[in-house]
């Protein structure tokens, strides 16, 4: 399952950790929802019902948006069915973090917003599960591995690192962003809806994390874990609704042995603390993974991070509209749920 998450990058760093290719083969930097990086706010330690972002198509809200255009978005994390006709979210009797990927097309909650195309993809740094022992659980945090090509060696990741900024891509204007070099986000598929309180009110986009039986790595930790989408052509497949169809997309969610973990201190056990030490390795022998996430961590909080080139020149941006109107149907007229 997944029941506890960690996204630390400010929201312009995400932004720019989300960078794609569009279908013209230029690298893009997707933008922020109208007002959403506002309400964004990085967290170490993030459990259901907080707010967390979310990428997808931003057809949902404009379907005039060119086909491949993504757009960041601020979701609470438990989904609450568009059809729910009770007043207060919280009257819901069931979970709804998570999503087996084996019942998507069995319960009502999963199927509708699957077969509406509105899939999402959760953005985090990793996130944490908890092994049983014998008298206590130990806490691990689970994310990529971090340097070009899931390299651990931190030599290896080094030099890596160095190609990616001296590889640069072009835009139309003749500039050269620099690609993302930070964190490597995890990149976990998922499913969203629009509630609409009965009697009125401001629509509350929820979303759910899709799980899958665990690869052979984790299973020592726990059965199952979230279902990964690795590369970016798999993102493009689970965000791209209006061709790629549900039955397709479906055939994204496996077990990926691609994982790395290190232990964590129980200090995670509480939803209420939130500081680097949730994620610090507890481990003899510090893997190259583990050591970037100490150096990261080491960094500071993300506002005293140094700000990186972006993908995109600031007049490439100011060209492009903002991200805002409500939940979009596909071949239907513009509606709130």
């Amino acid at each position: 399952m997944c029941g506890r998450t960690a996204c630390t990058l400010a929201p312009d760093e995400l932004s720019r950790a989300s960078s794609y290719r569009d279908r013209g083969g230029r690298r893009r930097q997707p933008r922020w929802r109208d007002g959403d990086a506002e309400k964004y706010k990085p967290s170490y330690n993030r459990s259901p019902q907080s707010m967390s972002p979310v990428l997808l198509s931003q057809q949902h809200f404009d379907k005039d948006a060119p086909v491949d255009e993504r757009v960041l978005a601020v979701m609470r994390w438990g989904l609450v069915p568009a059809w729910f006709k009770q007043d207060d979210p919280s009257k819901m009797h069931y979970s709804t973090s998570n999503c087996r990927s084996e019942n998507i097309l069995e319960k009502k909650t999963y199927k509708y917003p699957m077969n509406k195309g509105q899939r999402c993809v959760i953005l985090a740094d990793g996130f944490y599960e908890w092994k049983r022992q014998e008298k206590q659980k130990q806490p691990f945090f689970i994310y990529f591995p971090q340097g070009s090509s899931g390299s651990s060696d931190p030599a290896t990741s080094k030099k890596a690192r160095s190609a990616e900024k001296v590889s640069l891509d072009m835009t139309e204007e003749g500039e050269a962003p620099r690609e993302w070099t930070g964190w490597r986000l995890l990149t976990m598929a998922g499913l969203f809806d629009c509630w609409t309180p009965p009697e009125g009110g401001e629509p509350l986009y929820t979303y759910t994390v899709i799980t899958v039986d665990a690869s052979p790595n984790l299973q020592d930790i726990h059965g199952r874990m979230p279902a990964i989408l690795e590369g970016e052509e798999e993102v493009r497949r689970w965000l791209d609704f209006g061709k790629v169809k549900s039955q397709d997309a479906l055939k994204l969610l496996q077990s990926k042995n691609t994982l790395t973990f290190h232990p964590v201190s129980s200090l995670v056990n509480n939803s209420r603390n939130n500081s680097p030490e949730c994620l610090q390795p507890q481990e003899p022998k510090p893997t190259g993974s583990s050591k970037m996430m100490m150096s990261w961590l080491k960094n500071g909080s993300p506002s005293k991070r140094k700000k990186s080139n972006t993908c995109e020149s600031e007049e490439e941006t100011k060209k492009r509209p903002k991200s805002t109107g409500a939940l979009q149907g596909t071949n239907k007229k513009p509606r709130i749920h």
